[in-house]
């Protein structure tokens, strides 16, 4: 470290003012996916009068090396760095984030960044900006596809298996890539679902909810942060020096780089707390803000307000050293071109196993909703039970929209759609009939907007054919076969950055189409493709088997035959409450007690909705967080504690058995919740603290251990958003085991005096 140390401060000591700022400039030359207006001009004369430090939205090897090769000609002939929006994926494409959540499986995701990892270094890419952990309330708000979802330990847990399979534990290797946290901090929290919106949070939730993921990721050992473009009780997080550096740098231990966003410190004028360029350049690098993403801001003022006194040049010098001791980390001062070196000799990009991990991926993130009469699996396709599938649905044939938002080196050509993966899985023993149905949306407006990234493939099409012509022609197909597979949903783009939602229902014209083929008669399997939570109330009483698929990516078609078919199993577990209808957003299952509650029916003057039926829950939604059915039948033994009552920093074992009454293998994500029925503040009435997913073979049964200590029990006292007090407090607590946050079992422990210590946020 002291020879590293030396080398920074002798390159530092070389390095003009103007040479300083320049590190500080991240860009972009330009491509076919863009997350704002600005796309930065002249690129390679300032890469040669070191005025970029680093550059993002490179799309091959050969471009790399163009850009690498420049900065090599510079005085200092210091390396550029090369980013990407690696989100789930670089080429091989697996499911959504939200779908990785759902799969409750941290080797699994720690597995598809490790791929993407390596796919993404080959051609000479050095950071990803993921994972993002913003944990998510509100379904309403397009980014939710790109989060782990609702509860802050399941996003830690994302948060740390992401930042391992990116990193893989040292930077320098040339198949490791500098892991991203964004977005920093509060995103998911915008008013109204509204993307880039104001966040307003108490301190204690922002301490509880928000931080947790990132504090794991910084544990975990990411290299990096992304501030957010949202303001956090007034403060835009690109100005936010209390959270950036006061809590996050000084008192959490963070050393690693923090990013803007794309324009976010110069959107620092349009939130009202900078008058001009310079000054938002000022506020950026004051607060923590490292790097400087497209505006220029830093590179075009920073200088001039040193001179004026402004800003003193050590702001400057630290954050420069930030920039190249991460350049250091990646290896890029020992061999800038190490990774594209190890990316031509290895070749990763959608290898036959990249390919088979994705496939698992997407039978591992697809949820049962329902099965009645255990409609799927279907029969075997040479049993002879079943001769012909009706396939159904805008999708079904699909390959733009398979990728889901944000898999922006992703190509629909390498796609495996769910009408191929389906015919390959039943060869001739079954006849495959394929009807569109419906349009995604009839609105031609609504399909502009929709297409806004479909530069060569768009992923809506309005048909030229009626409306009432397409369902006559899918009525007809269902009405001569066995079963009707319909896959309906929202286009890709209706989800993802910029996507935010007032209605979270199912397009009309494919309401319609489901409405017309329950009325044929013939069993129902209906798919949903999504990128968030969906109000599916009609959805769920018109099918008789109701998945929810997402957007698995590369491997889709294989992947959801597999499921379909009893070749894998769906064993997925929601990782966000599905509302009934969008009114009940924002909705978590960890939400505090009023002093009304509701019963199991609406009574009035009672907390609860007098439109909502009485068969769903007020609080949960249609679907609760982590439900999710198999394909075998598991039944749940009482939990065990082995003491009831504890003390200090004793530790609670809860055991129970979980067993397999079906005669299927299956899987079960087992879920532990701590409730705090009477404390100095309400709390919430329980909270995720330990899963297992375990496999069961037919008629099995396993025993399921969680160990409880009291760090697990304590919570956020802050009066501040620096503040990281927290506090454990004598009592009972309420210990839930079951198979989701509603459907639990309840062991009721005294715990006299733990001591958590204070130090975790």
């Amino acid at each position: 470290m002291k020879k590293d140390t030396d080398f920074i401060d002798g390159l530092l000591g070389r390095m003009t003012l103007s040479e300083k700022i320049g590190q500080l400039n991240l860009v972009t030359p330009g491509g076919e996916t863009l997350t704002g207006t600005v796309v930065n001009t002249d690129v390679a004369e300032k890469i040669k009068t070191g005025r970029i430090g680093g550059i993002f939205g490179v799309k091959s090897a050969e471009a790399v090396r163009v850009f690498q090769d420049l900065a090599q000609e510079t005085r200092l002939k210091i390396p550029l760095f090369f980013a990407e929006d690696v989100i789930h994926g670089q080429k091989t494409i697996f499911p959504l984030p939200l779908a990785l959540a759902a799969s409750w499986d941290m080797d699994l995701v720690r597995a598809t960044a490790r791929v993407a990892a390596q796919e993404a270094a080959s051609i000479g890419i050095d950071q990803v900006y993921s994972p993002m952990v913003d944990v998510c309330r509100d379904p309403r708000w397009g980014r939710i596809a790109e989060s782990p979802g609702e509860d802050p330990f399941l996003a830690s847990r994302f948060a740390e298996a992401m930042v391992e399979g990116y990193q893989g534990g040292d930077l320098s290797r040339p198949d490791a890539v500098m892991a991203c946290l964004k977005h920093f901090c509060g995103y998911g929290g915008g008013m109204g679902g509204r993307d880039y919106d104001a966040v307003d949070l108490s301190p204690a939730t922002l301490h509880d909810v928000v931080l947790p993921p990132f504090v794991a990721g910084l544990r975990a050992g990411a290299g990096s942060i992304m501030a957010s473009f949202n303001t956090l009780n007034g403060v835009p997080m690109h100005a936010n020096r209390a959270v950036i550096t006061e809590l996050f740098r000084e008192k959490l231990g963070y050393e690693g780089l923090v990013v803007a966003d794309y324009t976010g410190i110069l959107e620092l004028i349009a939130h009202g707390v900078a008058s001009d360029r310079a000054d938002a350049a000022r506020l950026g690098l004051s607060a923590g803000v490292d790097l400087d993403m497209v505006s220029e801001t830093y590179l075009d003022t920073l200088e001039q307000s040193v001179k004026a006194g402004l800003i003193g040049e050590a702001e400057i010098t630290a954050a420069c050293r930030r920039v190249l001791e991460a350049k250091l980390k990646l290896g890029l001062f020992d061999d800038p071109y190490h990774r594209l070196d190890w990316g031509r000799a290895a070749q990763p990009i959608l290898t036959a196993a990249n390919r088979k991990l994705a496939r698992e991926a997407v039978a591992a993130a697809t949820v049962l909703l329902k099965n009645d009469g255990e409609l799927l699996p279907l029969p075997e396709p040479k049993s002879g039970k079943i001769g012909s599938i009706a396939l159904i649905g805008p999708f079904v044939e699909d390959r733009v929209n398979m990728n889901g938002t944000w898999a922006v080196a992703g190509s629909p050509s390498t796609v495996v759609p769910i009408a191929d993966g389906l015919r390959e899985a039943v060869g001739n023993a079954v006849g495959i009939t394929i009807a569109k149905g419906a349009n995604i949306v009839d609105e031609s407006w609504l399909a502009t907007r929709l297409n806004v990234h479909d530069w060569k493939d768009l992923s809506v099409v309005i048909d030229i054919r009626s409306p009432e012509a397409m369902i006559s022609e899918a009525v007809a197909a269902a009405m001569a076969s066995d079963v009707t597979v319909a896959v309906i949903g929202e286009a890709r783009e209706y989800s993802g950055e910029s996507s935010s939602r007032t209605d979270l229902s199912i397009p009309e014209p494919q309401k319609k189409l489901l409405r017309a083929l329950k009325a044929t008669g013939k069993p129902l399997v209906v798919v949903v493709m999504t990128g968030r939570p969906l109000s599916l109330a009609e959805e769920t009483l018109l099918a008789d088997a109701l998945l929810v698929a997402w957007f698995g990516g590369t491997e889709i078609g294989h992947g959801l035959a597999d499921v379909l078919l009893g070749k894998a199993e769906p064993s997925g577990r929601l990782p966000a409450t599905f509302p009934y209808c969008v009114g009940q957003v924002p909705v978590t299952y960890a939400h505090r007690p009023t002093g009304r509650p509701t019963p199991g029916r609406f009574q009035k003057f009672t907390s609860g909705y007098v439109d909502l039926p009485d068969d769903v829950a007020q609080n949960d939604g249609l679907y609760p967080f982590g439900f999710g059915l198999g394909y075998g039948k598991v039944a749940y033994g009482p939990p065990r504690a082995n003491r009831t009552k504890l003390s200090g920093d004793d530790r609670l074992e809860m055991t129970l058995t979980v067993t397999n009454l079906g005669d299927l293998p299956t899987s079960e994500t087992v879920q532990l919740y701590i409730g705090d029925p009477v404390a100095s503040v309400s709390r919430p009435v329980k909270e995720l603290k330990a899963f297992r997913k375990v496999a069961l073979a037919p008629h099995a049964a396993a025993t399921v251990s969680f160990v409880i200590t009291a760090e697990d029990l304590d919570f956020s006292v802050a009066e501040t958003v620096t503040d990281t007090r927290r506090r454990a407090e004598s009592g009972a607590f309420d210990i839930h085991v079951g198979p989701n946050s509603r459907d639990t079992q309840m062991v009721r422990i005294i715990w006299d005096g733990p001591q958590s210590g204070g130090k975790r946020s």
